[in-house]
């Protein structure tokens, strides 16, 4: 809608490798952190932001710490009495705040938001983490038999879709290994340093990549992560007003849709229809809808792939393939940077890290650097238009944006 536009001005992301416990820091330091480099990314002064919208799923559990959307005035004191609300969608909190302050933009209630997305989770050992995240689940009424929630829940995604077309691990396993192999470009991510063996030579060895829950293994999950990424979004005002701002890309379409809990109750509602999840899929349609595209149009996305499983269901649920053929984009390079369509240039969350409500926001940056042509190592050649699919649980929240280059860049 002309004159009704919400463009990323600018952002920030922090080192995904850190552990901030080892630091002395936590929640309010990475806060300050990601709201100061966020603002000066975007070069907007803290007084002009009118809106913050704060992304968390975890802090009570792994930080004792509520009323997040508190947290960047308490550590900023010029944002002390600028309105701000924290948003909980498990994995897609941070895309959910950013839904938020794209409504706040276009409702013409500010023409500046700040959204952050935080997460510390290396405050607790693995197993006790593994535990937290759980609580994502539809508790008490599913996954009581396993030992790590997630990992079992996305190994029943597997197990759904070998069931209905058929799954050969091995292609698993490559989605891992290229996902590792891209984030050894990006000098953010979580796993650019570590040394991680040939998955499709060795991804069955239980030595080099052990057995987590079901078929999924070490190298098919995303890692425990500290981390934290904001956006500054505003609205055609604010760049009427301040005509020397260059923003980094316009949001041109967004998709948003939500399912319940259970990952048996989804299975079983999908029964007889083409995608495993149908309301995922709608998801990518209405933001494809709203920017006016269709997947030739774009040139890459960054998806939610929490395990190995994840993103597999995103390449057929994007359209890239037919559903149930995720395995032709795999086997026939698509995927890769420099394929016909990248998935995850950045290393995604099992190559760059998953700091869980940080991770909408963190895509939604990658994104719009990417169609600025300022991804570095990670860039995709002539981006314009690129994508985001994050989802929460076992796809219960789903959101996935589309920006897009603006002009002049």
């Amino acid at each position: 809608m002309p004159g009704n536009n919400v463009w990323v001005l600018g952002g920030y992301q922090s080192d995904f490798a850190r552990n901030l416990s080892r630091e002395g820091r936590g929640l309010a330091e990475l806060t300050a952190e990601v709201t100061d480099g966020a603002l000066e990314g975007a070069k907007v002064d803290a007084e002009e932001v009118g809106v913050v919208h704060v992304g968390n799923a975890f802090g009570e559990l792994f930080a004792d710490q509520a009323q997040l959307g508190a947290m960047p005035a308490t550590v900023g004191e010029s944002l002390w009495g600028v309105p701000a609300s924290r948003h909980e969608a498990a994995c897609a909190s941070g895309s959910v705040a950013a839904l938020a302050a794209i409504a706040d933009l276009r409702a013409g209630n500010y023409d500046v938001a700040l959204v952050v997305g935080v997460e510390v989770e290396k405050t607790v050992l693995g197993a006790q983490g593994a535990a937290f995240m759980g609580t994502a689940a539809w508790t008490g009424h599913e996954g009581e038999e396993a030992t790590f929630m997630w990992p079992f829940m996305f190994a029943a995604v597997a197990d759904e879709y070998d069931r209905r077309f058929g799954l050969d691990d091995a292609h698993l396993r490559a989605i891992s290994q290229l996902n590792l192999g891209n984030a050894k470009r990006n000098p953010l991510a979580q796993t650019r340093g570590w040394d991680v063996p040939d998955l499709l030579a060795h991804g069955t060895d239980d030595e080099l990549n052990p057995p987590v829950e079901g078929r999924l293994r070490r190298y098919d999950c995303s890692q425990m992560t500290d981390g934290g990424a904001g956006v500054v979004l505003v609205s055609d005002a604010y760049l009427r007003d301040h005509p020397r701002a260059r923003p980094l890309a316009r949001i041109a379409g967004w998709g948003h849709r939500t399912a319940g809990l259970g990952l048996k109750q989804k299975f079983e509602k999908s029964a007889g229809e083409p995608y495993v999840f149908p309301h995922l899929k709608r998801a990518v349609d209405d933001a494809f809808g709203r920017a006016g595209v269709d997947l030739t149009m774009l040139h890459g996305l960054e998806t939610h792939d929490c395990f190995s499983a994840s993103e597999y269901v995103a390449i057929d649920h994007i359209g890239l393939t037919a559903p149930g053929e995720s395995w032709r984009a795999i086997e026939d390079g698509s995927i890769e940077l420099g394929g016909r369509f990248p998935i995850n240039p950045s290393g995604g969350l099992i190559g760059g890290g998953h700091p869980v409500g940080a991770t909408g926001i963190r895509m939604l940056f990658d994104a719009g650097k990417q169609v600025a042509g300022a991804a570095g190592e990670t860039q995709v050649e002539g981006a314009e238009r690129f994508a985001t699919l994050n989802f929460g649980g076992s796809t219960s929240t789903t959101v996935s944006f589309v920006v897009e280059a603006a002009p002049g860049r």
